[in-house]
This record gives C-alpha cells, structure tokens and sequence, in this order.
C-alpha cells in the first residue's frame, strides 16, 4: 500500500483555486478583525446581509467582468450601461404606459445591445478593448444624460411593492437594546447574485465554453491551433458582460427605487478591484467567479472599517488603491514561485547594489 500512494501523484491546485483560496482567507481575517474591533455592528447578521443587499449590482457587473478578464479581455463601460439602464426603466415605469416585466426587457435589451455591438468591434475586427469599451461608457454616460437630467423617483404601486420586498428569516437574527429579537432581512438582489453565481459559475466551470474562455485568455494563438473558435468565445464573454450589466441596473434601480445620472458612477473602476482582489489576473487565463463576491465583500468591509474609525470618507479610496498595489504584486510573486521563474523587484538604478557590491555580498554568505 505504501509504494501504491508513493506512486500517486500528488494534487496540485490550480493558479485560480490558489488566488481565491488567498483571497478567501484574506476576507475572513479581515472580516474577523472587524468583529473584534466593532463588534456591536460587524457581530450582527444583519450587517453581513447588508453587504449584499446594498451591493448586489456590483456584486452582479464583477461577475461578468470577471469572465472577460479570464479571457484576456476588460470592459470599462459596465458602470455607465448600468446607470443608463437605471435611468431608461425609471424614465419607462414613470411614463404612465410602463410595467415591471417591460422595464426588465429594456434592461436586458440595453445591456445585450451593448454586449454585441462592443463583443463584436473586439473579437472580430480585432480593436484594442479598452479603446471599445472606452467609447462604449461615453456613449452611455451621453446617452443617460439626454434620456433625463434630474432624477426619477418611482412611484409605479407595483415597483414599489417590489422595491421594498423582503424575506424575512425568522429564526436568525439578533436583539436590540430593549431586548427585542429583530430577524435578518434579505432583498431580493441577493437572491439574483446567488442565481447568477450559480449559473455562470458552473457555466465557467463544466461547460465547454468555460474550458475555452481559460484557454484563450491563457494564449489565444495556442488556443486557435488547438480549434477553439477564439473570436466567438471573446465574442460571447462581452454579450455576458453586457447581460450582467443590465440586470445590474434593474437591481440597482430595485435597490435605490429612483434613476439618477450618478448611478452606478465609478462602479467599472470598483469592479476591475474587486475581481483583482478576488484572484483574476489582468493578463487573463486565471481566476474564479467564487472570487467576484469575495473581493467585492473584502473591498466593501474595508470601507465600513474606515467609516467605523471616523476617518474622513477619502481616505476609502487611498486605503482601497493600496489594497490593490498589494494583491497585485502577491499575484505576481505567487505566479513567479509556481512556474519557478525568479521573481525580481524593479527598483531604481540609485537603490540597486552595485555588480562590485553585490560581489562582496555574495563572497560574505
């Protein structure tokens, strides 16, 4: 038996399963931490939830930016077609003519509008994405300033019953002051995160097309010379990424129950973080979607954190940037040490040893 289990191999994990695994670990220590020091709001159910409740479109956009990064790819625009698609289905459910299910059609069809026409311009006429998804996020931003200026409140009986629906969990919960047991409270995005993580993660994970998307964001002409249809694949990861956009939007606007021109702003920048931090290389062929929700949650704990300390609400952004420079260089020291190539740290030519120095050093080991 013993030379039977010395003959087996031993597994090794994959480069995506490591960074998600480094990732998890990050978030639960840090979420731990945030217990220990404000345990009288980090301890509650409730609190937890709410990084859901209140986050579920980013947490929706990470998802289908996490697929075109793994492909090699980067869609910058997820951000503006989420506030476009806010501000359309609040103009549509204002108008008098309007309806919950017609608003959610517009929603899908702004995103898959975007997904193709931007899925299209990159795969199979080959420009650069960033440039793409660039004109793509001025398009939308134009857009949802000439739809409306100021913002819609929804006031459609039927959405706001919608909006302020919630599940409600009996059993789990917590007592206030008075001694009053307060269930937990769940909105109906989150249920939409964990149906979406499900569906795209498995579709990423056991589908042919996940297989594919791996290997054309791992070295696209490999994959083309093993008869991956390369541009269909990078073709399909935008229209995905368009897809999530618009039910990011419809979310967001179940969420805040009003359309605004500074909706979701910014949220593609947050987005392209909270993958990183989540364990999804830029350079693409690496990363797990169980990764989107965790480095979204890492990034958003870390902001409570500070807005717990008192600390001035700019400081959020510093804190948030330096997080990224952290896990982006643990990924390359990571990524060196498993293919065993030498990981150097570039420093500037008055920092380095001299070669007469470096000389001595080795002479004194």
């Amino acid at each position: 038996m013993a030379g039977v289990n010395a003959i087996k191999k031993k597994t090794r994990l994959s480069n995506s399963n490591l960074l998600f695994l480094i990732a998890a670990i990050i978030f639960v220590l840090m979420y731990l931490f945030a217990i220990i020091m404000y345990p009288g709001s980090f301890l509650q159910f409730q609190t937890f939830f709410d990084l859901f409740n209140l986050n579920a479109p980013l947490i929706i956009m990470t998802l289908g930016l996490c697929i075109v990064m793994i492909g090699g790819g980067i869609d910058i625009s997820i951000g503006a077609v989420c506030g476009l698609v806010t501000m359309a289905c609040a103009f549509f459910l204002e108008s008098g003519r309007g309806s919950i299910w017609g608003a959610i059609l517009i929603a899908l069809g702004i995103g898959i509008v975007f997904g193709i026409g931007q899925g299209y311009l990159i795969a199979y006429l080959e420009i650069q994405p960033f440039i793409i998804t660039l004109s793509g996020l001025f398009m939308a931003q134009g857009l949802l300033t000439t739809l409306h200026k100021d913002p819609i409140n929804v006031t459609m009986p039927d959405f706001v019953k919608l909006r302020d629906f919630e599940i409600v969990i009996n059993w789990l919960g917590t007592r206030n002051r008075l001694g009053v047991f307060i269930p937990c409270e769940i909105k109906p995005g989150t249920i939409i995160v964990v149906i979406l993580l499900v569906i795209l993660a498995s579709l990423m994970k056991w589908s042919r097309f996940g297989r594919n998307v791996y290997a054309v964001g791992g070295n696209a002409h490999s994959a083309n010379m093993l008869g991956i249809n390369v541009k269909r694949t990078m073709f399909i990861t935008y229209v995905i990424s368009g897809l999530t956009a618009g039910i990011a939007g419809f979310v967001y606007i179940m969420t805040t129950g009003a359309g605004n021109v500074g909706n979701a702003a910014g949220a593609e920048m947050k987005a392209i973080a909270s993958a990183i931090i989540g364990g999804t290389l830029l350079n693409g062929g690496v990363g797990n979607l169980l990764g989107a929700p965790i480095g979204t949650l890492t990034l958003l704990v870390i902001n409570e954190l500070i807005r717990a300390a008192g600390v001035q609400s700019n400081f959020q952004a510093m804190v948030s940037g330096l997080l990224l420079y952290f896990f982006i260089v643990l990924q390359s020291i990571i990524m060196s040490l498993r293919d065993k190539r030498e990981f150097t740290l570039a420093l500037p030519p008055w920092l380095r040893l001299s070669r007469k120095a470096q000389g001595e050093a080795l002479q004194h080991r």
